[in-house]
């Protein structure tokens, strides 16, 4: 062990002698603490942006140097001509020296009024709660809402349709305010401890986006809302010893899988107060979902998506306000499990609405009728439509991205919403990467943004449908310039023939790369659901893994089967019931044949890391094929899946009831007596997603086993582990260190015994 360090730390030193060679030649070195401490590889950003509602220009945050902070300014999409809308000087409150800082504005329906959130605060993943505050353009009259309440604890304010009033959510209850004399009425008043009105619990915002749980109506006469009753859902206790001489413990209601779920229900009441009428949607309110809730455009009528807990039936009902009446119009399903989608707009006079399913086998968008009995297929082909652009009603056709044929790129086209014709290319030719488009309401024009994995975010203003570049807004071409000082290998893709299907790959080769050589393997993976590894984006450079290579590691990353990736339904839904059992078995298959195709491949130094969902992976890979990997770091992972939450785990395995045999088998912890590796493990003890639990369980299974391991635990660093001083560069030297020491780094010209 010793002159196997011994020999790491000499190709160490070789390796930084030939960096600093290379380096002297004209080359940049990429330095650990210049990406994680320095922040030297920074790139430009641009927005946020909100298209007028005229579709002639967009809004934007520019910095005024003499106040400080951003002012909001117009641009004319046609002549680029600037206008100053909202000076951050008519942002500084009575009494005040500093204008607010816009964390996010909305404009009213008629563009005479500005809702400006500041003074956020974060609520598990995002800043949701803070203050907020309403610019009178009239008058320029600045008024800081909810006087009554207390600071820092509202949330999702919005305007009535007629801007006269502001509904808003302070802890866990609802409130109206009128904005012309200040007067706040309380809507509810049950809200705390387990009840919550208009937001949610941890579980509905992790998995089902779910976070701004209330509507007004159309006319502004009603709110319909979301209630949540955590009442017999499991608590989870977070523990900070840091922050203070005792120990504080922080609760945390988290249904985990097979357990008791929160009670979801949505009621309806005046907005000037008064009693909630609570629909009765059919079915055990524990063990359904209701996942989405709006009210039809000019209507009292609600649309209200109801999933079923396995998460295999989507049942839609339409409810009258006025009578309480549900009728259910349109039910999806699917032998293995359904997504949710945010793609309904509703057409002609709403008559019809808009529906994405992937019923053919594709994910598509589709056009039903109000009643549900008819529904036809808008976007067709073989290729899933990735995600949902704009729906342009007056023009007639859909924006959509997709990436037939080519799954790491992403492209925009558009259909018709007719469905006639086949669908169109609007991305040009000759720029393979990943294109995203903020587009026009009225789809005539868009910002553009291009990138690949040797390309910065490049971001430009496009006229549509012709896609003929107006201006450049971003070029980011100092980015570009720092990262080609570097002279790294670029990701090179490949496929991987596995048998039963090829798997999407990258590579990234040392600088020095010698193909007459044989290279240790480090692999990055995640391989569930959520994601997907292999895109051809930028990803800040990927500097992380470049710099690896730069160790003297080829770097690897392979999507199995199950991963978030636009091949298809039965591409996505092999995994069902078997999540930690199909994507280890077809990552090992792939490995092999990455081995034995190429020959600078050295299959006897073969390293696996992984987070979160890629963290469960990197241990099973290691644990159920301990012969192929060798070397393992998994960061923030779940060793057991009963261990985490309902919806995520269930909608891919049933419940732990249903399908104890897929649990045991797809969890590692199952398989940590076949360790044989050198193996990594690392948590945040403030993980309120994947609990710092599963990592003591397995801690506990290893030792029961007398498996030697290393372990490094982040104090009150939640699920990313990099709150506080230093945390991420930190965390990276760990990563390095253990490589170095664990998997030798740099070429060999034979195997050695």
């Amino acid at each position: 062990m010793k002159k196997l360090q011994f020999r790491a730390y000499l190709l160490l030193a070789f390796t930084i002698f030939l960096t600093y060679a290379s380096y002297s030649q004209g080359h940049d070195q990429l330095m650990l603490e210049d990406i994680y401490k320095n922040r030297v590889y920074t790139q430009d950003r641009f927005g946020p942006v909100r298209w007028m509602k005229d579709s002639e220009g967009y809004s934007t945050l520019e910095y005024n140097s003499e106040t400080g902070a951003p002012d909001i300014v117009r641009y004319d999409a046609a002549t680029g001509q600037r206008k100053v809308l909202i000076s951050s000087q008519q942002l500084i409150p009575a009494g005040e020296d500093h204008p607010l800082r816009i964390a996010d504005y909305t404009w009213s329906e008629d563009n005479n009024k500005l809702l400006i959130f500041t003074n956020t605060r974060r609520v598990w993943r995002y800043h949701t709660r803070g203050d907020y505050w309403v610019l009178h353009l009239d008058s320029g009259k600045l008024q800081q809402l909810g006087k009554d309440v207390k600071r820092t604890t509202m949330k999702f304010a919005k305007f009535s349709p007629d801007a006269s009033r502001v509904a808003y959510v302070s802890e866990k209850n609802i409130y109206v305010e009128e904005l012309d004399n200040g007067h706040i009425t309380q809507l509810t008043f049950d809200g705390g401890d387990n009840i919550i009105n208009g937001t949610f619990d941890w579980v509905y915002e992790e998995e089902l986006d779910c976070r701004d749980g209330f509507r007004w109506s159309p006319d502004g006469e009603h709110i319909a809302y979301w209630q949540t009753d955590t009442d017999g859902t499991g608590v989870f206790y977070m523990i900070n010893n840091v922050d203070s001489v005792y120990s504080v413990p922080i609760p945390l209601p988290y249904p985990k899988a097979g357990t008791t779920n929160s009670a979801v229900k949505v009621g309806v009441i005046s907005s000037s107060g008064g009693d909630t009428r609570w629909f009765q949607v059919p079915g055990d309110p524990r063990n359904n979902y209701i996942a989405r809730m709006d009210f039809i455009p000019g209507s009292d009528e609600l649309m209200i998506q109801q999933l079923n807990r396995k998460q295999n039936t989507n049942k839609v009902w339409i409810g009258d306000v006025n009578s309480m009446n549900l009728t259910n119009i349109l039910t999806d399903r699917d032998e293995a499990f359904l997504d949710i989608h945010d793609n309904i707009m509703w057409l002609d006079k709403e008559r019809y609405f808009t529906w994405t399913s992937e019923r053919d086998g594709w994910r598509h968008l589709y056009k039903v009728s109000r009643d549900g009995s008819e529904m036809d297929l808008i976007t067709k082909g073989d290729f899933d439509v990735v995600n949902i652009s704009r729906i342009d009603p007056e023009g007639g056709y859909v924006y959509y991205i997709a990436s037939p044929g080519k799954p790491v790129d992403r492209y925009l086209y558009r259909s018709r919403l007719d469905g006639r014709g086949k669908a169109e290319r609007v991305t040009p030719k000759g720029m393979p990467g990943q294109h995203s488009y903020q587009v026009s309401a009225d789809a005539s024009w868009a910002i553009h943004t291009f990138q690949n994995v040797t390309t910065p975010p490049r971001i430009a203003l496009v006229k549509l449908p012709g896609h003929a570049q107006s201006r450049l807004l971003v070029s980011n071409e100092e980015a570009k310039s720092r990262y080609d000082k570097l002279n790294l290998n670029p990701k090179e893709f490949f496929r991987v023939d596995i048998g039963e299907v090829e798997l999407d790959a990258w590579m990234i080769k040392p600088r020095d790369f010698d193909p007459s050589k044989k290279y240790p393997v480090i692999i990055y993976i995640y391989g569930e659901p959520a994601g997907a590894t292999v895109q051809n984006n930028w990803g800040g450079g990927d500097l992380w893994h470049q710099y690896m290579a730069q160790q003297g590691y080829l770097v690897l990353s392979i999507d199995p089967r199950g991963t978030r990736s636009p091949r298809g339904r039965d591409w996505r839904k092999i995994i069902y019931r078997k999540i930690g059992i199909v994507a280890p078995e077809d990552h090992a298959a792939a490995v092999r044949e990455v081995i034995n195709t190429y020959p600078f491949v050295d299959g006897s130094r073969i390293g696996i890391h992984g987070w979160s969902g890629g963290g469960q992976m990197t241990l099973n890979c290691m644990f159920r094929y301990p012969e192929l990997y060798k070397t393992g770091i998994a960061v923030a992972f779940v060793s057991d899946q009963k261990n985490y939450d309902t919806i995520y785990q269930e909608r891919y395995m049933s419940t732990p009831q249903d399908n104890p045999e897929g649990y045991r088998e797809g969890s590692p912890i199952t398989h940590a007596h076949n360790l044989q590796g050198n193996l990594l493990i690392m948590h945040g003890t403030a993980d309120d997603n994947v609990h710092y639990a599963s990592f003591e369980m397995l801690t506990n299974e290893l030792i029961k086993h007398n498996k030697l391991f290393d372990q490094m635990i982040y104090p009150m660093r939640s699920h990313g582990i990099r709150e506080r001083e230093n945390t991420s560069y930190h965390l990276r030297q760990t990563m390095e260190k253990f490589w170095l020491e664990n998997l030798e780094p740099g070429a060999k010209t034979e195997i050695e015994d």
